[in-house]
């Protein structure tokens, strides 16, 4: 578990995708996976990262000037060789343009309630309110504790997205009380087929969900993300819905693909990974969708 506090990637705000209502989604950087058909690449490291955007930068060399280890050179496609970079940040900073950036800031707590109170009074008037995204906000018990209890402390109605791998106990002690709603990813049944993808097994993810289920006066939504020859077979989705059934879930929701984040692996200078690399057709999200008419809950 990470206790240093987080950085956080984005605030995105008067999001009506995340929630209901009108919400401000934070993204944490940090996550204990490592899915390959990730579409937030840049929030799994938990350290700060710099970015490059090929068609901000206007050549002008501050960059390069700046750095002390040499790293940023303006031939280089992706501007730095990232085994000399020590992610100092310097080249982000005197950047005039957004053509490197910081990816990743801290807020401390309050600073962080601060901005997201400042929507309040749209979150009231829509039903709306804060969801914690990430990567993933329950690496930081210690940093979610007291920000919470602020949103709470204003009757700010707050979801979290999670992928499911977090120390249980802790969850239930620290960050659930303060929670309206979970929505809980379930993406491969086949523990194998699950380490294969993601990095880790799924022991402790479905171990989580079942226990999150029979846990009283929080509202669980488990999502599959259908991710065309990965997720989205009738074997795997058939398991995952038997287990859900027999875990107690009464509704399942189908997330389709979202290819968005193979672009952005290049601008951390990372290698795409090899997977389906456009949005899925209504045809293709239509056959999924069948195959989840069986889960009657």
């Amino acid at each position: 578990m990470v206790t240093d506090g987080p950085l956080i990637v984005d605030i995105k705000k008067f999001s009506l995708e995340d929630g209901p209502g009108i919400r401000s989604t934070v993204f944490f950087k940090g996550c204990p996976l490592r899915c390959v058909f990730c579409h937030n690449p840049e929030t799994q490291d938990p350290r700060m990262e710099i970015g490059f955007t090929a068609g901000e930068c206007i050549f002008c060399g501050s960059c390069s000037r700046v750095c002390d280890r040499g790293a940023v050179i303006l031939s280089l496609p992706g501007r730095i060789q990232r085994d000399k970079c020590d992610r100092c940040g310097k080249c982000a900073d005197t950047c005039p343009g957004r053509g490197l950036r910081r990816i990743g800031r801290f807020y401390d707590p309050d600073s962080l309630a601060m901005i997201l109170l400042d929507d309040v009074s749209f979150y009231r008037h829509s039903g709306g309110g804060v969801t914690l995204s990430g990567g993933e906000a329950t690496l930081f018990p210690d940093y979610l504790e007291p920000l919470l209890g602020r949103l709470k402390s204003e009757n700010v109605h707050v979801a979290l997205q999670t992928c499911g791998d977090f120390d249980f106990e802790t969850f239930e002690t620290r960050i659930l009380p303060h929670l309206d709603i979970v929505y809980f990813d379930i993406k491969i049944a086949d523990p194998d087929a699950h380490r294969a993808h993601t990095g880790r097994t799924n022991h402790r993810i479905l171990d989580n969900i079942r226990r999150l289920l029979q846990t009283k006066g929080i509202a669980v939504q488990p999502r599959v993300p259908i991710v065309p020859g990965i997720t989205d077979s009738r074997e795997n989705i058939s398991a995952i819905l038997r287990i859900l059934r027999d875990a107690g879930a009464r509704r399942v929701s189908a997330l389709p693909y979202n290819p968005m984040g193979l672009g952005k692996y290049r601008t951390l200078g990372r290698f795409s990974p090899d997977v389906f690399s456009r949005f899925m057709t209504p045809d293709e999200e239509a056959r999924a969708r069948r195959i989840f008419e069986t889960f009657t809950g």
